[in-house]
């Protein structure tokens, strides 16, 4: 069966034209929710070191337990159980409290991308089959422009905006003025303003860099 100018054809591109940069995007982001981005973003030239003492040494060894929290099925006695050197808590209150919005956050995040990428794979096994993959080929590389146009789009935006971007943001996923923390917290000497903006660079270049590549790949030849 296939779809050349039919209105199933039609749905099913709008379709892969939200899921593609859905997809991509979320890809980007579950390779920065890994030791290795955070290691990396830690001993990139200038990065700031935390002013109140805390070493590069106990960074690496505190940041990624925030990651292990947001990515296992652990409550968040995982993190409040978190204790400096000299045994006091790693994490405040309100600072716990966040983590667990961000947490269910993150969970339905992964969610969306495994969802997108099923999606898409269903699609492409049903296109194989049914003999439409040309069509959906198609589809693919137009999803590609999709996610090379917004992303870039929104990229550009932070970059020449990122204190609004970075409210933004907060604004639409988190109640009220619970993302905001003290210099002294230790959300914010491990993840300083730097480490956000560095993270939407990674994703908006990886992201761009692999619709673009979508695009070329299945594009149609002349």
């Amino acid at each position: 069966m296939k779809f050349p100018n039919s209105k199933p054809l039609n749905v099913i591109g709008w379709l892969v034209a939200i899921l593609v940069p859905l997809a991509l995007l979320l890809s980007a982001l579950r390779f920065a929710l890994t030791p290795v981005f955070v290691n990396l973003e830690y001993h990139t030239p200038g990065f700031p070191e935390d002013s109140y003492g805390m070493t590069l040494e106990e960074r690496l060894s505190y940041a990624p337990l925030a990651l292990d929290y947001l990515l296992n099925d652990e409550d968040i006695s995982f993190l409040a159980d978190q204790t400096f050197a000299d045994g006091s808590p790693l994490y405040n209150a309100r600072e716990l409290s966040h983590m667990e919005d961000v947490k269910t956050l993150t969970q339905q995040v992964l969610d969306a991308w495994l969802l997108a990428l099923g999606v898409l794979l269903a699609l492409g096994l049903w296109a194989w089959r049914a003999a439409w993959l040309g069509e959906f080929k198609l589809l693919l590389s137009r999803g590609g422009l999709v996610t090379l146009y917004l992303i870039a789009a929104i990229g550009l935006f932070a970059a020449f905006s990122f204190d609004s971007f970075f409210t933004s943001f907060h604004g639409l996923f988190f109640e009220g003025n619970t993302w905001l923390f003290l210099f002294s917290d230790t959300l914010i000497r491990l993840f300083p303003i730097r480490f956000w903006r560095d993270l939407v660079i990674l994703l908006t270049l990886l992201t761009v860099g692999a619709g673009a590549l979508i695009w070329r790949v299945f594009r149609p030849r002349a």
